[in-house]
């Protein structure tokens, strides 16, 4: 069974690859104009969103350089260490709906310094895996495509975020600990 898993992972995305190309001229479409056409598009809406990663860039670089992020994180640290949670995972509660780059930076530092296997580290894995760039999805998606109230899907995006952050670290201690 093992064998044949790995035989299709092996070959389903070449023959995928293949299989679209050869479809598509079968049923008469130009496909390479249309991937020209669809590349031109990519690059319209690539340009539109520029503005947007900008601002939410900048306002990610203001939020961590102006310590207020570590002033945030000291003041709940009582907090955490009166309900159990590691306080060393708190800051991806606020980076990762921000930048899924920087809280992915933020974890492998977490599980370079406490490793894979601690309870931080396997908290931050789930919670890396459970939760999204809510604020990084909103401005490119909705800035692509002309959106400017994004307050109801801003709202349940982050409570979504704040319940994968809740559920992450119950499920870590109910499983590991």
């Amino acid at each position: 069974m093992y064998d044949l898993v790995n035989l299709i992972s092996s070959w389903a995305i070449p023959v995928i690859i293949v299989f679209i190309p050869l479809y598509a001229a079968y049923r008469k479409v130009p496909v390479y104009e249309s991937f020209v056409d669809g590349a031109k598009d990519g690059f319209d809406t690539a340009i539109r969103i520029i503005p947007h990663l900008v601002g939410m860039m900048v306002a990610i670089s203001v939020f961590r350089a102006s310590g207020a992020m570590d002033l945030f994180t000291g003041w709940l640290k009582p907090i955490c260490e009166a309900i159990g949670l590691p306080t060393e995972v708190v800051p991806l509660a606020f980076l990762r709906p921000i930048t899924g780059a920087g809280s992915l930076a933020f974890t492998t530092d977490l599980i370079s310094q406490f490793g894979p296997d601690s309870l931080v580290g396997r908290i931050a894995s789930t919670i890396q895996g459970s939760t999204d760039t809510t604020l990084y999805v909103i401005t490119v998606y909705f800035g692509a495509i002309g959106i400017r109230k994004a307050s109801y899907a801003l709202k349940v995006g982050l409570i979504s975020d704040a319940v994968g952050f809740i559920a992450s670290v119950v499920i870590c201690y109910l499983v590991f600990v």
